[in-house]
């Protein structure tokens, strides 16, 4: 831990964490879209390993609806339920202060899935889907964010919800002071 990281509180460490996940998960997500849009052909899987293709390949399609491209003509819905779930996530992250780091890994996975998708939305009227494993629907960088980081939310809780169990079975001793 770097000195200017020893000097800021603790909460702000981790605000400092859930912001920096997600830029970065911002970053290779607007990046990722960007070579996709650029180098690959629209509905054309593309892998160089030949032997792999029908198992993941890189197929650039969009998408104007939601997850799996339920609800096409919603996609302006789906914006402004994104720039909520922005908001949300930027306002309650700062009540967090005795909780797991894991909690803002989370939300911090969750912020830039959410953001990227809703660049997406906002700059292009839909969203950009190319990783394709042939057994689920085609997603992306941003989407696979956002699942991760409910996974992280989920195992943070349920640790918050086991030390919380702990507490409680751990039977208070008396004061021997007393």
């Amino acid at each position: 831990m770097s000195g200017t990281e020893k000097n800021l509180p603790r909460n702000r460490r981790r605000e400092v964490l859930l912001i920096g996940i997600a830029l970065l998960v911002i970053i290779l997500d607007q990046l990722s879209k960007y070579y996709v849009r650029t180098y690959l052909s629209p509905g054309v899987p593309w892998n160089p390993i030949r032997s792999l293709q029908r198992y993941i390949s890189l197929t650039y399609i969009t998408n104007t609806g939601a997850a799996f491209g339920l609800f096409p003509a919603f996609g302006t819905f789906f914006a402004v339920i994104a720039i909520v779930v922005v908001v949300v996530i930027l306002v309650y992250q700062r009540h967090l202060s005795g909780v797991h780091w894991l909690m803002h890994v989370g939300l911090g996975l969750q912020l830039g899935g959410a953001a990227g998708n809703l660049i997406d939305r906002l700059h292009l009227g839909h969203v950009v889907d190319f990783i394709d494993i042939k057994v689920w629907p085609v997603f992306n960088v941003a989407d696979a964010s956002t699942v991760i980081g409910v996974a992280f939310l989920a195992l943070s809780l349920l640790r918050e919800g086991e030390q919380e169990t702990q507490e409680q079975a751990t039977p208070i001793e008396p004061d021997p002071i007393q």
